[in-house]
């Protein structure tokens, strides 16, 4: 045995075995493996190719090599940029690694030549061996299609087993620990079965492999293909180092983290993003749930603004925004003192009630600046549709958050000032009922949790000064009534309408125009003719156009007559106004028969109503006149009831009422009038032309009757006693349960006027017919 040991240079290979029959192409960088090589191509050519146990060693030890190893003989060498060198070797023999030593040029091997695999098999054995291999193979060629036509038909057609082995170890893609299992074989059993279980071992690889391509190509869609092109496009530009773009999913779960909200929103919504992220880019679905997460990742959730503590900053902006208006700016203020000492208190929801024009909306915003608030406006005038409240679920097509929520949204707080406007005018269809919806947005149970179908997430909007706007509250649902606070915003008087028209609407105008206080100044007298007859409203938004047209005619002539300044006085404003407009039917100074003067309350405020009665031979009939309403009607009748009761004490004739037909007439007949409020001024027209006397002129009365003669309360006591003023009435007679509501009334609307309070209807007729002599 001792010749057949042998002293080499030798390479340490990583990651690579090298085995007999074996030609192969490697590159060496270490100086060491250089320097062997270059001694054997001194020598004999011959180098020994031993595997290192742990590639990513620099140069190990014996214990770090594979024992076994093969001789090569180098048949090409290549010096490449670098100081790399390619190496082309031709392996021979099998051998084993004895000793070894480090030297300082190169590694130096003492290998002893191992003897052939021994041959330890029948002939049969060597047959059914060849034809199992060549089976295995045959296998593998079905899966792996193109290995089959450039590899596996030579190996089919080989004949011989030890060369058929020797070829399957050299040239099929296996790691280096399996070529170095096979070197390792001492007999052809032992080399068979280690090669026919990396086989078995490779088919089942490839096996498993194809299977989970069908399985993969039979779930993939286009969607799913454009995803996997999309990822393999930003590893392609990972490896170009190319700046990759940040996804979607990304750029949410970033805004995620900056969003102040609680540890349950932000699981929820994080759960959405996920999955978001594992959807296929530009599916339906997918794009349903960007645009809802978009939208919740907008929503302010608990970001809040600080309430202005100030309760003299307040008043002052409230002052100065708004003349008159007590009672609203009192309860603002109120509401803010308890805010100030709780820190924290349950927001009311306040709801202002009164006539258009009388500065509801603008109320709202004052507020909002008073407090320091952010400002949404919600209009719900002619709104019939419950998701228009609630919002759409996200599954329908078009689907979007409710107006509460997008209000929130346009906010960016989540304790904004929200004003409801126009609640009264809500409607409902077969899509659902509007004014349920409002209830648990406006209940304070309720709201803490409140779910918008399409954020699903529940919202707290406790946090939230809802104040809702209504011109009458008879169209609001009881229920929806209940859970508000009313503030009734009153009619306004001319003196008011003056104050407001000289401070806010004339500067407003004049900016609107482009005109300055000196091109155009409008005169006190001037100013009271536009209120009184130009105007009839219980707001100002007429007056404020009538102060729009003086202006656009003064701009006129600013620029066509070259006029410095214009003046518009009492004189000239029927110039730039036209004729009066609103013309007042002024008490008279005689006593009539059968006309008395009631009062109504109207949309636009409070007006004078002279009620006429004719007595006319006939049948008894009561025969009524000027569009009137069922509920005026009744009271026609109820009224005539009473008249006949009491007729007898006023010297009238049993039979008087079937001789005599009556005709009630409400001039202004194109004008529909109803209301429960004319029932006493009815009455007291018909004893009148029943009786014959007459009724004193300058007197005005409202109030309903019943038929044993009580007089019942009325509402809109202000707007009335307004008209009546207008009118020029010197005594007026208001139902005695109406006298709290005039105590509230500036004294600028009461005087001058006797304002007489009546229980009975002969106190009535006491008061306003003429004393008899």
């Amino acid at each position: 045995m001792e010749d057949k040991k042998l002293t080499m240079p030798m390479i340490a290979l990583r990651g690579l075995t090298v085995l007999p029959q074996m030609t192969v192409n490697f590159d060496i960088i270490r100086d060491k493996s250089i320097a062997a090589v270059e001694q054997a191509m001194v020598g004999d050519q011959r180098v020994f190719l031993a595997t290192q146990k742990q590639p990513d060693e620099v140069i190990p030890d014996i214990d770090g090599i594979f024992q076994v190893g093969t001789i090569g003989y180098v048949k090409q060498l290549v010096k490449m940029p670098g100081g790399m060198v390619r190496v082309t070797v031709e392996g021979q023999e099998r051998a084993e690694l004895l000793e070894m030593e480090k030297g300082e040029a190169c590694c130096t091997a003492i290998v002893e030549i191992l003897d052939p695999v021994e041959d330890d098999l029948d002939t049969i054995q060597k047959e059914a061996m060849l034809r199992i291999l060549k089976e295995k193979l045959e296998e593998y060629g079905k899966l792996n299609v193109a290995a089959g036509r450039e590899v596996l038909s030579p190996l089919i057609a080989q004949p011989d087993l030890t060369e058929l082995m020797n070829q399957i170890s050299a040239q099929f893609p296996w790691n280096y620990e399996a070529r170095q299992s096979v070197l390792e074989c001492r007999t052809l059993t032992e080399m068979y079965e280690t090669e026919l279980q990396l086989l078995l071992t490779e088919l089942e690889v490839y096996r498993v492999k194809r299977e989970f391509q069908t399985k993969v190509k039979a779930a993939l869609d286009k969607n799913q293909r454009d995803y996997i092109l999309r990822e393999q496009l930003r590893v392609i530009r990972e490896e170009l180092g190319e700046e990759n773009p940040v996804s979607d999913a990304d750029e949410m779960k970033e805004q995620l983290k900056k969003i102040k909200a609680s540890v349950e929103v932000k699981e929820r919504i994080r759960k959405e993003i996920n999955r978001f992220q594992n959807m296929p880019a530009g599916s339906q679905d997918a794009n349903v749930i960007r645009t809802y997460l978009e939208t919740v990742l907008e929503l302010p959730w608990n970001k809040m603004t600080k309430d202005n503590a100030s309760l003299k900053h307040a008043e002052e902006i409230l002052e100065a925004d708004h003349y008159g208006l007590e009672k609203v700016k009192e309860r603002v203020l109120e509401y803010l003192a308890v805010r100030i000492l709780t820190k924290k208190g349950t927001s009311p929801i306040l709801c202002l009630v009164g006539p258009p024009g009388t500065g509801k909306t603008s109320i709202a915003r004052s507020i909002a600046k008073a407090m320091g608030r952010k400002y949404v406006r919600i209009s719900l005038g002619g709104v019939r549709d419950e998701a228009e409240i609630r919002g759409h679920r996200k599954t329908y097509v078009g689907a979007m958050p409710g107006r509460i929520v997008e209000g929130l949204k346009q906010a960016g707080v989540a304790n904004p000032l929200m004003l409801l406007d126009e609640i009264d005018k809500v409607s409902s269809d077969y899509k659902g009922d509007t004014s349920s919806a409002l209830l648990e947005v406006l209940d304070s149970e309720q709201n803490v949790k409140f779910r918008d179908h399409y954020v699903e997430i529940p919202i707290d909007l406790s946090e939230v000064l809802f104040i809702a706007t209504a011109n009458t509250t008879q169209t609001i649902p009881g229920p929806l009534l209940d859970r508000m606070e009313l503030i009734e915003v009153n009619s306004y008087t001319e003196n008011e309408k003056y104050h407001i028209a000289k401070d806010y609407l004339i500067p407003k105008q004049l900016e609107k125009n482009g005109l300055s206080k000196e091109q155009l100044n409008i005169t006190g007298p001037a100013l009271e003719k536009m209120i009184h007859s130009y105007t009839r409203e219980a707001g100002v938004r007429n007056l404020e156009r009538r102060v729009g047209d003086i202006c656009r005619k003064a701009a006129r002539e600013v620029l066509e007559k070259k006029k410095p300044s214009i003046r518009v006085t009492e004189r000239n404003l029927d110039h730039y106004l036209g004729r009066e407009k609103v013309f007042f039917d002024a008490a008279g100074n005689e006593a009539q028969v059968g006309i008395v003067r009631g009062l109504a309350w109207t949309s636009v405020g409070g007006d004078t109503l002279q009620i006429e009665v004719n007595v006319m031979p006939g049948k008894g009939v009561l025969q009524m006149t000027g569009q009137m309403g069922d509920v005026m009607k009744e009271s026609a009748q109820i009224a005539l009831t009473y008249v006949r009761s009491v007729a007898s004490d006023y010297g009238v004739k049993e039979n008087y009422f079937e001789k005599h037909d009556i005709h009630l007439h409400i001039p202004e007949g194109a004008v529909p009038k109803d209301g429960p409020s004319a029932g006493i001024t009815m009455a007291t027209a018909m004893l009148s032309a029943v009786t014959g006397r007459k009724v004193l002129p300058r007197v005005a009365m409202t109030g309903e009757v019943t038929l044993r003669g009580h007089v019942l309360m009325i509402g809109g006591l202000k707007e009335k006693l307004l008209a009546a003023r207008m009118a020029q009435v010197e005594k007026v007679l208001v139902p005695a349960k109406n006298q709290p509501d005039v105590k509230e009334l500036s004294k600028e609307i009461t005087k001058g006027m006797e304002i007489v309070y009546i229980k009975e209807m002969n106190e009535v007729i006491r008061e306003a017919f003429v004393p008899e002599k």
